[in-house]
């Protein structure tokens, strides 16, 4: 693990010299790459440097207590001992996090798309609900949103709302959100203060490029036709619904969720890759990779991974264990998501590292 830290150090060094180059600074696309990956190697470099003072400062106190005679400073080097051997040790599990090899999807940017479920009127106020939490925390990450399609609940909320989140690291934290969120809570039109149960799901996917994985345009068959809304409503008049179709394989993609071919396209295609990018997954997985059940889960709606609990002001997620399932409602449901998305990134994390 040393050699591989040292090795990424020197490359820091090497970034942080190309970000003073003059012609790295000119070229905008350059530079942001090299800044990008810059700041990548940060998180890890901060936590070597720390883990490198401990180490100094353990073998110190080590030489101290096999060389000095005096009780009073052997007493002093055992204290230190005992502070520092922890710390090491906790270093020393970070690091092996943060050099746990990254979903290269992580990266990229998503389709996010909350549904109502079960629970009538209910299950439409909770997406609604659901979509002002996760607005909260895109917009404290940074993040710019672009609503693609929105179908409004009958008394609030909504029956479905997919938006189009762009940023840094968007589906490497927000990849565990795809399940089903349920709530526990007395609802307004309850007249006798019973507690009802609803649901609403989410879907997250990457949005993906044909450069991500091999695959031909003249492989693909393009149709477009007019898409219709609830109740037979159109749209549009024109044909802005997209549907691809895989010709080697025969996978089947489409979107009708914008006003928009333009914004289809780019929806049916990224359901296109990821479809066939599955596909090869699974057919190329080990037993052993098959066998961990992964906290990103399969983005199944049916999977429940999530219950908010008005009365008891809990959320607790299912995925994780002990005290660490169970975060505060009023926070999270204000947007405060990152401890709950940390421990989920942590299981997760420790799961690989399991593995491998």
């Amino acid at each position: 693990m040393l050699d591989k830290l040292q090795a990424i150090r020197e490359k820091y060094i090497y970034l942080e010299e190309q970000l003073s180059d003059p012609g790295i600074v000119a070229d905008m696309e350059k530079s942001k790459r090299v800044n990008k990956e810059y700041r990548k190697l940060q998180p890890i470099i901060a936590a070597f440097t720390k883990y490198e003072r401990v180490r100094r400062d353990l073998d110190g106190a080590e030489a101290v207590l096999k060389t000095e005679t005096d009780p009073e400073m052997r007493e002093m080097a055992r204290e230190e001992i005992a502070t520092l051997e922890p710390e090491r040790d906790a270093l020393e599990e970070e690091l092996k996090v943060l050099l746990t090899p990254k979903d290269p999807e992580d990266e990229k940017d998503v389709i996010f798309e909350i549904r109502s479920g079960t629970g009538g009127d209910e299950a439409a106020l909770f997406a609604g609900d659901l979509y002002r939490m996760y607005g909260r925390y895109f917009s404290e990450q940074g993040w710019d949103v672009e609503v693609v399609d929105e179908n409004p609940g009958t008394a609030g909320g909504f029956a479905k709302i997919v938006l189009e989140v762009t940023g840094e690291n968007v589906y490497g934290k927000l990849k565990f959100e795809s399940g089903t969120h349920r709530v526990q809570r007395v609802p307004d039109t309850e007249a006798k203060g019973r507690v009802h149960t609803s649901a609403a799901t989410v879907a997250v996917l990457p949005v993906m490029e044909p450069e991500d994985i091999d695959i031909r345009k003249e492989d693909i068959r393009t149709d477009v036709f007019r898409a219709s809304g609830a109740g037979g409503q159109h749209v549009n008049k024109t044909e802005s619904g997209v549907r691809f179709t895989h010709l080697p394989t025969g996978v089947v993609a489409e979107s009708t969720e914008s006003r928009s071919q333009h914004k289809n396209r780019d929806i049916a295609m990224g359901r296109l890759i990821q479809q066939i990018r599955e596909a090869q997954i699974q057919k190329e997985a080990s037993a052993l990779a098959s066998a961990r059940k992964s906290l990103v889960g399969s983005g199944d709606r049916s999977e429940k991974i999530r219950t908010y609990n008005w009365p008891q002001n809990r959320v607790t997620d299912h995925r994780l264990e002990g005290d660490n399932k169970n975060f505060n409602l009023d926070k999270v449901i204000e947007g405060d998501l990152s401890g709950l998305i940390e421990a989920l990134t942590i299981a997760d994390n420790a799961a690989k590292l399991q593995e491998g």
